[in-house]
């Protein structure tokens, strides 16, 4: 199993948008990606314009068909302009999960 960790911030006032934009990935996974096992979002309560995803992938092919494909394309296309530095990707064999 391989997991992707991805720290994404959103200029101020745009974080709405950058959440609609992570929530649409969510979606097209959830249709398109059967190898993607799991693909979590989640927002800061404490600084809305944080975000952060958690992804699990049978495999490295998963994992790039995934980056190549048109959900993460369509989020970059909607959200690329309105964040706030670059994402910060950890990428990592799975050692424990529960």
């Amino acid at each position: 199993m391989l997991t992707l960790t991805a720290i994404i911030r959103a200029k101020p006032g745009h974080e709405n948008t950058v959440r609609d934009a992570l929530l649409a990935v969510g979606d097209y996974v959830r249709a398109n990606e059967p190898d993607t096992i799991s693909f979590f979002v989640g927002q800061d309560p404490a600084d809305p314009c944080l975000f952060m995803t958690h992804e699990r992938f049978t495999d490295r092919d998963a994992m790039d068909r995934h980056n190549n494909g048109a959900g993460s394309k369509g989020f970059f296309a909607a959200a690329g302009s309105l964040l706030d530095g670059e994402v910060t990707v950890v990428i990592a064999n799975e050692i424990f999960a529960r």
